[in-house]
């Protein structure tokens, strides 16, 4: 590091810092064109072109596309630049730790939809807003996410001595791991956000994806046991029988808002520089896994996380997130965090800044609501359905007036004659109409002539009696000179009415 005193009005790690910074400027740009130009020598033909991409080297490729000085002299002031500013991230982040309780309230007072930027027309009313915002964390076993659970939910908790959340596993090659989803809200007792501790990845690529895709599609759910098909039956049924109730079937899904993707420094650190094949896969893994595209919320990556950092020097880490985010095409400083193992402020605040991202960019990125895709059609609804009914207006009104243009061309029949003529109603009978006498008494009329009486008398209807002289004897008038007869004109009066047969109805044959 050099050697010198730290100055009185800064501490000695901020001193330190300086001077390694001054350093590893120096030692960047050694090392670039060491690992660019020159082999090693203790390394194979295949060593030397990984070990050339520790910086951002592209091998025999990337020889063949920088042969010209130019070109390779710019890349380097990049990287160089690059690496500078990572370095100068940790300065700032120390001196930005005084608003540390600042930045952690915009945390808390953090509500699902809140940080939605109102564009495109779009309001807070077009978007399906969750009640929770949930972010899933996923990693490659013992990265450190129920570690960083655990440091998450004391950044926000007022009891420091609070015991840890979620379950560490001390040894990774011995210890389970995680095998079942656990939801932890942040902070304790809010629906504001929660964390997903996640199943770590395995060594196959296709069981990896399929998981990812299975939550990513489906959701998560608290409690779920999270087997895999590439399991061995023996830790199948392990799991099977720690899990004894399926009681997390009881638990709501909640569909993923973002993602944070933890990876170890250290190991990372080892693949870069280390011959051993089993640690190069696993960076080969990290950026396999990494270019899901389930893992993308449109154009946004997932943030990523870089643990472990307290082992390794300012230095290497600065390596590290460099190496990543060549690796994964992300910026080293806006989107790769270090949060090590410690618990200084500017840690927390590291933490701060993480989850400041994943919650604005998963505002960002929430669905629309379905009933806004149509909200165009339901706008011009109404006018459409005016324009219809106007139209069927139109259409009625002019089919009128057809109607009436083509009667209007049509013979009409001429018009009831008021001299037309009519037949009146027969007269009521009037009081001075001539009735006939009563029959004379049974013993008056003759033995034979009593069956014709008694049968006269059985008639129901009256006879009318003659008509007085001067009376008519006909019951319609006649139609004047010139009018049209009518169609259903009735016969002829006739004039002569027999009496004689009238009155042997009444009176009999005796009665001559």
């Amino acid at each position: 590091m050099g050697g010198g005193t730290a100055p009185p009005h800064i501490s000695s790690s901020e001193f330190e810092l300086a001077e390694e910074e001054s350093s590893l400027d120096e030692e960047f740009s050694e090392l670039s064109l060491e690992f660019s130009t020159h082999p090693r020598k203790d390394c194979s033909n295949a060593k030397e072109d990984d070990d050339s991409e520790v910086f951002g080297g592209y091998g025999d490729v990337g020889r063949r596309i920088y042969s010209n000085s130019f070109d390779f002299e710019a890349d380097q002031r990049r990287r160089r630049g690059v690496y500078r500013e990572v370095l100068e991230s940790y300065n700032e982040l120390r001196c930005r730790s005084e608003n540390l309780e600042e930045a952690a309230s915009k945390i808390l007072s953090y509500y699902p939809g809140a940080w939605i930027e109102e564009v495109g027309g779009m309001k807070l009313i077009d978007y399906d807003v969750p009640k929770t915002t949930s972010l899933l964390l996923i990693g490659p076993k013992g990265s450190g996410k129920s570690s960083l659970v655990n440091k998450i939910s004391r950044v926000f908790e007022d009891d420091k001595f609070a015991p840890d959340r979620a379950q560490v596993s001390y040894n990774t090659s011995v210890g389970d791991g995680t095998y079942f989803l656990r939801e932890y809200m942040i902070p304790r007792g809010s629906s504001s956000f929660c964390l997903y501790d996640t199943r770590s990845f395995s060594d196959d690529s296709s069981a990896n994806m399929e998981m990812l895709t299975h939550w990513m599609k489906r959701g998560v759910r608290h409690g779920e046991l999270v087997i895999r098909d590439s399991d061995s039956p023996i830790l199948k049924t392990r799991m099977k029988c720690k899990a004894r109730q399926h009681a997390y079937s009881s638990s709501g899904i909640r569909m993923v808002n973002f993602v944070i993707f933890v990876v170890n420094g250290v190991s990372i650190l080892k693949s870069m520089y280390g011959d051993d094949d089993v640690e190069k896969q696993y960076t080969e893994m990290v950026a396999s896994t990494f270019s899901c595209p389930f893992l993308l919320f449109r154009d946004d990556k997932p943030v990523i996380v870089v643990t472990h950092g307290d082992l390794l020097s300012i230095s290497d880490r600065a390596r590290v997130r460099v190496h990543l985010g060549e690796l994964l095409g992300v910026h080293p400083t806006k989107q790769i965090f270090d949060i090590p193992e410690s618990c200084d402020r500017a840690t927390e605040l590291a933490i701060v800044d993480m989850l400041h991202y994943s919650l604005e960019h998963a505002d960002r990125n929430l669905p629309c609501k379905e009933r806004s895709s149509s909200q165009v059609f339901k706008k011009s609804l109404p006018a459409c359905l005016f324009l219809l009914i106007v139209l069927g207006i139109a259409i009625i009104a002019a089919h009128i007036n057809g109607t009436r243009s083509h009667m209007s061309h049509m013979p009409h029949a001429p018009p009831p004659n008021a001299s037309m003529h009519c037949v009146p109603p027969p007269p009521p009978p009037s009081a001075h109409m001539h009735r006939a006498p009563p029959p004379p008494p049974p013993s008056a009329l003759p033995s034979a002539h009593m069956h014709c009486a008694s049968s006269a008398s059985a008639q129901t209807h009256p006879v009318p009696s003659p008509p007085p002289p001067g009376a008519h004897t006909h019951k319609h008038r006649a139609p004047p000179p010139g009018a049209r007869a009518h169609k259903h004109r009735a016969s002829p009066p006739n004039d002569h009415i027999d009496w004689n047969s009238i009155r042997y109805l009444w009176l009999g044959s005796d009665y001559d």
